[in-house]
């Protein structure tokens, strides 16, 4: 490889037009791929097989129109007070015209709806007090009856007694069946009123029957509405009014163009009146580059300058990550029509190809300049530096690609995806490192010096090679630096274990508030305040409550043979279980599928979307039985559906953590060719990626530093965070290792004693490693300026990994510990020697073939 790189380097320099119109050219065809194929990004994150995916699965079936996209448009006075006519009537007419808005599938008229609620509300109250007449009234029937019947009662006694009194009496047989039929005509008449009382009487018991009957369905109204009280589309003060849209397509599929014809409809101005609308409208593609990013670019330049002495050799490494970024960004964009692609994705790879695009250059230009001091020719020093940093380049390239694809074994799409776009922009990253960099460095020629360092490059090449050579041994592979003796001490042991102690009591530290890490996505409350999905959040907190912006549903499945008649009954039964759940505000039953299979409840919080009660009443409702032993519940909505994806994440994560972790101790394995050094290496990076976690959640859980950092309301830390922060901090990681362990085995490998060189290698590599670590923080940095709160935590993430890991764990951590093992720490079983590849990433055997100085 070092060879093959060697020689491309040559033949940049020498063809540089071509390579520069070759990469030009790319970036055309890119461009073209772009403007053809990019369909859009998606505000939205989910994950197949979760719990809430297979209740839109069952809504989707049986009760589609709950199934799709919704959000809420927030209307509010200016001045706190109600809405008069006229402003409702404007908002009504809003109302009225969204309806041809693509993909809007229904809109809530707030008024309307209110007054349907207030009504029924008033229609139960009417009802009672009817239902109360009319039992008085079939009351007062049943006394008369029972009046009547008691006299019927009496009378018939008063007859039988006449009857006996005319049987037994000794009168002619005429006279007593004259006596007898007068009382028969009597029974007869007694008989009909009897008869006529009882029709009533079954009218009356009807009609009691009937009440109660009535009464038992208005009490189960009745209480199905006290359970959704809280429920309101406008505030009690009638200052604030919610517009609740819906959309035929699922959230996942529902493109930013629908989302933006809705924002651009209820931005017509009503007099008197904001508008707000929350983050499942408003929230869309994140600002790529902004202020913050060019300052963290403005930063890296100055780094440069310092560092390569000149200004031209600062612009080069500029220059090719910007055009690494911009072809690996739109390279990404252009299969958004093909793939369903979340807003973060490119971001990430912007990330990225900034920081490695300008480190990789870096290093094979720190490595050319420093050759050209020592008297080199420019040619060949181009392609030596191509083959020694550049192949340092290309394996640490390698290593962060590995990491970064290996997102995809998380089995989650979204994720594998934003791994797949970092890996494709460190890949352009890598190949323009070693053939674009080669190239501009062969049109700049000696002018890549300054005069100055050109005088002194001169002087070097007047002098003998051999005495060059003497003067100068193999310098460190990935630094051009001179391991000399004379230029390093070793650290004493006393010195080396305090450093070890301190530097891991000191991470261990920062990573204690990772124990009480909770992840979850970002709510409308961690929104900048001054965006509108902030006012929106803010504004049904203060009017309705901090549930109303997490609300839930729920489904249960009725069994095949419901009847009608049965559905409030079974709603009543479900929506009391639910609202007797901890920190339910309300219950309301929303819809029943046509074939009666499925029924679907609201129920809101008691507090919002990223509350730990919130997260821990979802899975109390999970974990509820069938209610009534038949009727099975299943919980959505986006609070649920945010549940879903951060507990699939945080259970990816430690076998995520695990197969990178296995894989730097592989690669370092065979680049060491050491077991201790890759232990070494592999747990420094788990303390650093541990106090990253820990300063993270600090920071965006605890609040600390909050006003200095843009962090106003503190929340659980982005789901996805720590995954990527694995695989991102473990390719940087490996790479500020390779910068340093490799000088020191170098060191140690010609014959100096292993504890100083390990001085020898920390000093020769340390001044590259501190430009690439500062240029690679402020470039992370400057995302943390980003108004989205999924932006600012990667950039603050990433720029806080490099600083712990590379200050703390390379520089300090990992020299005192191999300080303190000595020649163990070079230690490699022989049977393991043999089977272990060289894979030769200093480039040593090419500096023999190929020395680059003067005139050879």
């Amino acid at each position: 490889m070092a060879e093959l790189l060697h020689r491309l380097g040559l033949l940049a320099a020498r063809r540089a037009w071509t390579v520069i119109v070759a990469w030009v050219v790319i970036l055309g065809v890119v461009v073209g791929g772009f403007l053809l194929g990019f369909k859009g990004l998606s505000s939205s994150f989910d994950i197949p097989g979760t719990a809430s995916g297979e209740v839109i699965a069952k809504l989707q079936d049986a009760l589609p129109d709950f199934s799709g996209a919704s959000g809420a448009v927030l209307f509010r006075t200016d001045d706190g007070a109600p809405l008069t006519a006229e402003q409702k009537n404007a908002i009504t007419a809003l109302v009225n015209s969204a309806g041809d808005l693509p993909d809007v599938a229904r809109v809530t008229d707030p008024f309307a709806a209110q007054q349907q609620l207030d009504d029924r509300r008033q229609q139960v109250t009417d009802g009672r007090r009817q239902l109360g007449a009319a039992r008085s009234e079939a009351e007062s029937g049943q006394q008369q009856l029972d009046a009547g019947l008691a006299q019927i009662a009496a009378a018939q006694q008063q007859l039988d007694a006449g009857r006996a009194q005319a049987e037994e009496a000794p009168l002619p047989a005429a006279q007593k069946q004259a006596q007898l039929d007068v009382l028969d005509t009597q029974q007869a008449q007694l008989d009909q009123q009897r008869s006529a009382l009882e029709q009533q009487q079954t009218q009356v018991s009807d009609g009691l029957a009937q009440i109660a009957a009535q009464q038992a369905q208005l009490d189960q109204g009745a209480q199905l509405l006290s359970f959704a009280d809280a429920i309101r589309l406008v505030s009690d003060d009638g200052s604030t009014a919610i517009v609740n849209v819906s959309f035929g397509e699922p959230r996942l599929e529902l493109s930013e163009d629908s989302k933006e014809s809705v924002v651009e409809h209820f931005s017509e101005p009503v007099a008197g009146v904001q508008v707000a609308f929350n983050t499942e409208i408003s929230q869309g593609v994140p600002e790529i580059l902004g202020v913050g990013e060019a300052i963290g670019v403005a930063v890296a330049a100055i780094v440069l300058v310092v560092v390569l002495g000149s200004v031209l050799a600062a612009s080069f490494p500029i220059v090719t990550a910007l055009v690494g970024v911009a072809i690996g960004a739109m390279a990404t964009l252009s299969f958004s029509g093909l793939v369903q692609m979340a807003s973060v994705t490119p971001i990430l790879g912007v990330m990225l190809g900034l920081a490695v695009g300008i480190d990789y250059a870096l290093f094979i230009l720190y490595r050319h300049r420093r050759q050209l001091l020592h008297g080199a020719d420019v040619g060949e020093s181009i392609g030596l530096a191509n083959g020694t940093a550049g192949n340092a380049v290309v394996f640490a390239g390698a290593t962060v690609i590995v990491a970064l694809l290996a997102l995809n074994i998380t089995g989650i799409p979204f994720l594998g995806l934003m791994g797949t776009a970092g890996a494709v922009s460190v890949l352009v990253a890598v190949l323009i490192a070693i053939s674009l960099t080669p190239a501009l460095l062969g049109l700049a020629g000696p002018r890549i010096l300054s005069a100055r360092a050109r005088a002194r490059a001169a002087a070097a090449a007047a002098s003998s090679p051999e005495a060059s050579a003497d003067a100068h041994p193999r310098r460190t592979a990935r630094t051009g630096s001179v391991p000399t003796v004379g230029a390093a001490r070793p650290m004493s042991t006393l010195r080396a274990v305090l450093t070890m102690v301190v530097a891991t009591v000191a991470l261990l530290v920062v990573a204690i508030p990772a124990l009480s890490l909770r992840l979850g996505l970002p709510d409308g409350g961690s929104e900048a305040e001054d965006s509108t999905a902030y006012r929106a959040f803010t504004w049904t907190q203060d009017a309705f409550g901090a549930g109303a912006n997490a609300p839930l549903l729920v489904t249960a499945s009725l069994p095949a043979d419901t009847a009608e008649a049965d559905v409030q009954g079974i709603q009543l039964a479900v929506a009391r279980e639910l609202f007797s759940q901890d920190d339910v505000a309300a219950v309301a039953p929303v819809a029943v599928s046509e074939d009666r299979t499925l029924a679907a409840f609201q129920v809101i919080p008691r507090e919002g979307p990223n509350a730990v009660s919130t997260e821990q009443l979802v899975r109390e409702l999970r974990a509820l039985p069938p209610v009534g032993g038949d009727l099975d519940l299943g919980v959505a909505g986006a609070a649920a559906i945010n549940i879903d994806i951060s507990e699939g994440l945080a259970e990816v994560l430690p076998i995520y953590l695990v197969v990178v972790v296995g894989l730097s101790f592989l690669i370092m394995v065979m680049v060491f060719r050491s077991l201790l050094v890759p232990l070494i290496a592999t747990a420094g990076f788990v303390l650093s990626l541990f106090a990253t976690y820990g300063a993270v959640t600090a920071v965006f859980q605890w609040g600390w530093l909050g006003g200095l950092l843009g962090v106003h309301n503190p929340g659980p830390i982005l789901s996805f965070l720590p995954v990527i922060l694995v695989g991102i901090l473990f390719g940087l990681a490996m790479d500020y290792q390779l910068f340093l362990a490799t000088g020191m085995r170098e060191a140690w490998a010609h014959g100096a004693p292993p504890r100083l060189a390990v001085a020898q290698g920390l000093r020769a590599g340390r001044t590259v490693v501190t430009a690439a670590a500062i240029i690679m923080i402020a470039v992370f940095s400057g995302f943390i300026a980003s108004d989205s709160v999924i932006i600012k935590s990667m950039g603050l993430g990433l720029a806080l990994g490099v600083l712990f890991d590379a200050f703390v764990v390379r520089m300090l951590l990992m020299p005192a510990i191999m300080h303190v093992l000595g020649r163990a720490a070079w230690w490699l079983p022989r049977w393991l020697d043999r089977i272990v590849p060289d894979v030769d990433v200093e480039g040593a055997a090419l500096e023999r073939r190929h020395p680059a100085h003067h005139g050879v």
